[in-house]
């Protein structure tokens, strides 16, 4: 069993041996790191580190990378912690490699003032890796009143979305997109047009037709990203992140959006790179997310916007739910999979691997892309004097996911059993482990 070591504070660490990919930096290359009182002190070739060290890792045959950003995680805190906690959220984070994530405000209540903001980032919710909030763009994410995003920010939300619900009012939006301007604010969507989608439960198509099931167009999408793309044209300095991307629309309008030099970027999902609508079968409730899993089609247009550096980010959505909540009818039970301590596996085998994509780009999509998509200074990259945020990996480790053992407090996944190539060896945040495999 994977266990973490106990680290004086302050202590060093030098990470001897492995192979540094730090696309940020520049560097793909053997390299060993030195942290020091919880920063990047050095980063040199083989044996040219001088002095000693508190504590040696030897990373021999592993990769070495700047520490993973989860820009999509929810952590069901406040109001839901049957489901997941900001501590279990944060442990199986840790697994998975994320030394960072950015957790949503669909919670119970609703993360939309300050105070909440400040709830979630205190000690004492445990957490073991950075927790960046991500606040509610609406009063109550219904879609109308803007929350006081100033005050938000200086709380330390890190940007504004009413995830889980899209905001729909075009004069909403353009305040929203306008304000967070202002203020070098982002603002995510939710992209789904919930009039066209109203009581769905999968993607429209051949699958859903063979199951008598209702559906949503993939326009629904579509027709949110272009309208946010548009608005993101005309605002200057406006900064639209898109949340889950999943059909080959919608990339086509980021696409437009990137062209024409607007502050537009987007994240992809595992299970979206991975899976399509048939992977549903016969009314599996694993398989059953929202945005749906997709058309072999659109599963097409995201590799190789993956592969062609138009997305920005790979992000879980990590989505926790107790049995009773996804152990039900398809059309009744809850959208969502949990994603952690999956993603990267996922990437190698089916990106890497399979797709052929080099294992920089992929590195890329879990560092230097989502720190830029937010902000995040001092993280994404491991240059001297940035944070002490390290992800360590064997990138041909075979391994299989048990979802029993799950260091989530829900296990609603569909790749139970699945086999798999590349595990995470060990997370360091702040200088200290906080996971690592014996």
């Amino acid at each position: 069993m994977p266990t973490v070591k106990s680290q004086r504070e302050n202590a060093s660490l030098l990470i001897k041996g492995g192979h540094l990919i730090d696309p940020a930096a520049k560097i793909n290359a053997p390299m060993d790191v030195l942290l020091r009182e919880g920063r990047v002190a050095e980063v040199a070739l083989p044996n040219e580190i001088r002095g000693g060290a508190d504590e040696k890792f030897d990373a021999r045959g592993l990769i070495v990378t700047p520490g993973f950003i989860d820009l999509h995680v929810h952590l069901r805190e406040p109001g839901q912690g049957y489901k997941e906690t900001i501590a279990s959220g944060t442990t199986a984070a840790a697994a998975g490699g994320f030394t960072s994530v950015c957790t949503m405000p669909n919670t119970a209540p609703v993360v939309d003032t300050a105070e909440w903001v400040s709830w979630i980032r205190h000690p004492e919710r445990g957490a073991c890796v950075n927790v960046f909030p991500i606040a509610a763009a609406t009063r109550g994410s219904r879609g109308g009143t803007l929350t006081d995003f100033a005050a938000l920010q200086r709380a330390g939300a890190v940007a504004a979305t009413d995830d889980g619900k899209p905001i729909l009012d075009d004069d909403v939006m353009r305040m929203a997109l306008r304000l967070g301007a202002e203020l070098n604010f982002p603002v995510v969507q939710h992209a789904e047009d919930t009039r066209l989608t109203e009581n769905c439960s999968m993607h429209a198509g051949p699958t859903s037709f063979r199951l008598g099931l209702r559906a949503m167009p993939a326009a629904a999408e579509a027709a949110i990203v272009d309208r946010d793309v548009n608005l993101a044209q005309q605002i200057r300095e406006a900064r639209l992140h898109v949340a889950h991307l999943s059909t080959s629309d919608a990339l086509k309008a980021v696409r437009r959006g990137k062209r024409a030099k607007a502050r537009v970027t987007c994240e992809v999902t595992p299970h979206h790179f991975t899976l399509i609508d048939e992977n549903v079968g016969d009314y599996d409730t694993n398989f059953k997310m929202n945005p749906p899993l997709r058309s072999a089609t659109d599963r097409e247009a995201i590799l190789v916007a993956l592969a062609d550096g138009t997305v920005d980010a790979i992000a879980t959505d990590h989505a926790p739910h107790a049995p009773h909540e996804k152990q039900v009818e398809f059309e009744r039970a809850a959208f969502g999979i949990i994603g952690l301590e999956t993603a990267l596996a996922l990437a190698i085998t089916k990106l890497h691997r399979e797709q052929k994509i080099p294992l920089p780009r992929i590195v890329e999509l879990f560092t230097a892309g989502p720190a830029r998509v937010f902000d995040l200074r001092g993280r994404g990259s491991l240059v001297r004097g940035n944070f002490a945020d390290v992800t360590i990996f064997d990138p041909k480790k075979r391994w299989s996911f048990e979802a029993a053992k799950s260091r989530s407090l829900s296990h609603n996944t569909p790749f139970d059993g699945w086999q798999f190539t590349g595990k995470v060896v060990a997370t360091i945040v702040g200088g200290k482990f906080v996971f690592r495999m014996e």
